[in-house]
């Protein structure tokens, strides 16, 4: 199946939702036109998963890049996030639909609990499990949820999450995880696939990025891909972009997989959730 993989390949989330495996962040990303001029660059070369949140201040400019596109609306999969500051049941309500006038939107592909706040994330998801039933959001999901996060959601919901995006790459397996959520048919979402440029020189990662005559950043994606992560690189550089998405004519081995995985070494660039009560 991995070398199957194109642009326009899908996952397939709760309740039959379709997820691109690959899409688009703009974390980091500024407001204004350079935002704007990478969801148009993106959504140009190919690509229809774009992921923005609430914290990231570039609502208002994704949504005026896919409208500007020419894209038909539902031909692009559209998250952004529930930021900690809105979390409890009617403030999640408010906040959702907050991001879909910034976005210029009338419903979200999917919506997610961008942290778990302690106390209040109980109220929060049954906010998001209406947001769901109203149809402002096809699916509903976390993310930086741990193991045990999911667990005290698992027991209480009545709708469980589609989707949990999370720091991966080889650097950052977190196989515990991933098998969890793949158990509890949870897709995983991979965050930070580049580790932000800080291991582009380890030699394994050079090696296998010679012997395949790719990027080591395109190795790094394919890796994600080729474990059946949801993707989603992130830069604002066309150039980039058009390198980022190029990733579907070559595979990876078992043997280039397995060198890869052995590059855990719990490396975090972003926010550690390990110990959020």
């Amino acid at each position: 199946m991995a070398g199957a993989w194109t642009i326009r390949s899908t996952v397939e989330l709760r309740g039959g939702v379709r997820m691109p495996i690959l899409g688009l962040g703009v974390w980091q990303s500024p407001p204004g036109d350079e935002t704007r001029n990478a969801v148009l660059a993106a959504l140009r070369l190919g690509y229809r998963l774009v992921d923005t949140a609430r914290a990231y201040r570039n609502e208002e400019d994704v949504g005026a890049a896919i409208r500007e596109s020419g894209v038909p609306r539902d031909e692009v999969f559209v998250t952004t996030k529930l930021w900690n500051s809105d979390h409890g049941y009617d403030s999640t309500l408010r906040a959702c639909d907050e991001s879909l006038r910034r976005l210029g939107l009338d419903r979200l592909d999917l919506y997610l609990v961008h942290w778990p706040v302690p106390k209040l994330r109980g109220e929060t998801w049954r906010a998001m499990e209406r947001i769901l039933a109203e149809g402002k959001a096809r699916a509903i999901g976390v993310s930086n949820y741990t193991i045990r996060h999911l667990d005290e959601l698992l027991a209480s919901a009545n709708e469980p999450p589609s989707v949990n995006q999370v720091e991966l790459h080889p650097f950052l397996v977190q196989r515990g995880l991933v098998d969890h959520c793949q158990a509890n048919g949870i897709q995983v979402e991979a965050y930070g696939p580049l580790v932000r440029g800080h291991k582009m020189e380890n030699p394994v990662l050079q090696r296998i990025a010679h012997r395949v005559e790719r990027t080591p950043a395109q190795v790094l994606i394919r890796w994600g891909i080729e474990h059946g992560l949801v993707t989603i690189p992130k830069s604002v550089h066309e150039h980039r972009i058009r390198e980022n998405a190029d990733v579907f004519g070559f595979s990876l081995s078992p043997a280039d997989l397995a060198a890869l995985d052995a590059l855990d070494e719990g490396y975090r660039t972003s926010w550690d959730p390990t110990d959020a009560p």
